[in-house]
């Protein structure tokens, strides 16, 4: 392994990593707050014991996050010092508001930790959802950096050289919204099927049946209308890359050759070579028509961009196909869910209906993994879009490889300690947590 690869790999796996736990760090704090909210307008003892269980979540993620989120700050500037030497002073601000609000979140949790008995009621309340507001700020100001990346803003490009730096331009840049949106939606998706599917384990094992019923109703409510406003967002967002970044948009879809009425392709194995899709299912107009809104108005294809600026289609392409395909299961498991709500109550009893659930545990974070390798490998060879060659600002220094073993050795252990934490915490839930009110 070379060390452009290496640093290339390094960084995949962190922000691999890192995504996961952010997500997590993002949404649990409101299922946290729900489920307090209820616990102070119902006095039922259940909803207390889900929020201390789920507090306990939170601040394992918050932990993990924290330590996967410095070692990336660090890694930016140590792999790719070429691209923060020049998109430091410009893109920054998102970083140091995304520092404030990571305090903010510390402190909070902080309070609502060890809060319970201390402070006024609501106000205890009140720390969780700051937990929670200033952890989906975090998120959506880092968000918002990736963003600019993508579609660089806030400076002019002279002669090599960043002049006129706009940093208010730069972190509100034209990508940031459609991104930011996508992100969120999707973080409070992959969290909710994740900590549904696996209440829903508990329920089909008759485990603390209450405890682990009313945890799921809350975490699946969240999923599901998440899972709805998905696509909608993701319409958003593929729009946006049809107009800022083509070249991504040609390699999601495999489009090869610039045509009227293109089709949309639905799996297949694309042949760079030969400049096809073999074994795809297409339908005619229907990439015009999400593209344009139009049947007949062309895509651009591949065909016109130039060989050395083309993302690797393959690798974009499949990881485009997972997401979306992956994002209609869950679509459709969230249909079933408001189904029963509505006139099958009795399938929320039912085997089928709750495997579904655990079923689609993994299926949220693989999506969002596929959907940052759509984000990040669509945009290469570029690490700035259409400014800076991702090749260009890797760091000079040999030896990254021995750099990228020895931390995949660290997150993976990282990983292996965080299971064993929340396996424990669900294994202990009748002796911990699922208690009344006098213990």
């Amino acid at each position: 392994m070379n060390d452009f690869m290496a640093a290339r790999s390094q960084m995949a796996l962190s922000l691999g990593f890192h995504i996961v736990f952010s997500c997590i760090g993002m949404v649990m704090p409101f299922f946290m707050a729900v489920a307090h909210f209820y616990w102070l307008k119902t006095n039922d003892v259940v909803y207390r014991n889900i929020t201390k269980a789920w507090s306990k979540g939170v601040a394992i993620f918050f932990a993990t996050g924290a330590v996967s989120g410095t070692v990336l700050s660090f890694e930016l500037g140590l792999l790719w010092p070429e691209f923060m030497k020049h998109a430091g002073p410009i893109f920054g601000m998102p970083f140091s508001l995304e520092g404030t609000a990571f305090f903010i979140e510390a402190i909070a949790l902080g309070f609502f930790l060890y809060g319970w008995g201390r402070f006024n009621r609501w106000f205890h309340w009140f720390t969780g959802v700051v937990v929670g507001v200033s952890g989906l700020v975090s998120g959506i100001l880092v968000v918002a950096a990736n963003a600019w990346m993508n579609s660089p803003a806030g400076f002019d490009y002279v002669n090599g050289q960043y002049l006129n730096i706009d940093p208010i331009r730069a972190m509100f840049n034209d990508a940031w919204f459609s991104q930011a949106l996508h992100m969120c939606i999707a973080a409070f998706s992959a969290t909710g099927f994740a900590v549904a599917g696996i209440h829903a384990l508990m329920i089909l094992k008759k485990k603390n049946i209450r405890f682990h019923t009313q945890s799921f109703r809350i975490a699946a409510v969240f999923a599901c209308v998440a899972a709805l406003l998905q696509p909608l967002s993701g319409d958003i967002s593929a729009k946006d890359v049809a107009k800022r970044q083509p070249a991504k948009l040609a390699a999601m879809e495999a489009h090869y050759h610039t045509e009227a009425a293109a089709p949309l392709i639905l799996g297949g194995i694309p042949d760079s070579e030969a400049k096809e899709v073999k074994f795809a299912i297409k339908l005619p107009g229907m990439l015009s028509f999400m593209v344009h809104s139009n049947f007949q108005t062309p895509v651009d294809g591949l065909d016109k961009i130039p060989e050395e600026d083309q993302p690797p289609v393959a690798v974009t392409h499949y990881a485009f196909q997972v997401m979306v395909g992956l994002g209609m299961v869950m679509l459709l498991i969230a249909v079933c869910y408001f189904i029963a709500i509505w006139r099958k109550r009795q399938w929320m009893q039912r085997t089928w209906f709750l495997r579904a659930f655990v079923l689609a545990t993994p299926m949220g974070f693989i999506a969002v993994e596929a959907g940052w390798t759509v984000t990040e490998v669509g945009r290469q060879p570029w690490i700035i879009n259409g400014i800076m060659r991702t090749a260009d600002a890797v760091t000079p220094m040999p030896g990254i490889a021995y750099s990228f073993y020895i931390f995949t050795a660290v997150y993976i252990s990282l990983s292996v300690i965080v299971t064993f934490l929340l396996y424990r915490q669900i294994r202990m839930v009748d002796k911990l947590y699922d208690v009344s009110p006098a213990v």
